[in-house]
């Protein structure tokens, strides 16, 4: 999916209020949550790496919290290869 802020994904699947955020860079892809009931999330954290998220990860072991779920590295490699397509059909039509 995609809007103005770029392309996404729901990390909590029944809760629309919360969109992860994912691009490609040279280095891998990146995340950016966004939160409709915080909107200065978006403000205050910028773009995060998979690699410092794996890092992170590693602190969470156990826990209730499970970053894996939420920075989901398919859901965002799935997201970013469906807007490639599109990108591609409408180059192709355009």
């Amino acid at each position: 999916m995609k809007d103005d802020r770029g392309h996404y994904y729901y990390p909590f699947p029944r809760n629309h209020g919360v969109r992860m955020y994912v691009r490609r860079t040279g280095a891998g892809i990146e995340f950016r949550m966004w939160n409709q009931e915080d909107p200065d999330l978006w403000k205050e954290h910028g773009w995060v790496p998979f690699e410092a998220i794996q890092e992170a990860a590693k602190m969470y072991e156990g826990g209730a919290f499970n970053p894996a779920k939420t920075y989901d590295i398919e859901l965002a490699a799935a997201a970013l290869s469906e807007a490639d397509r599109g990108n591609r059909l409408t180059e192709k039509n355009g």
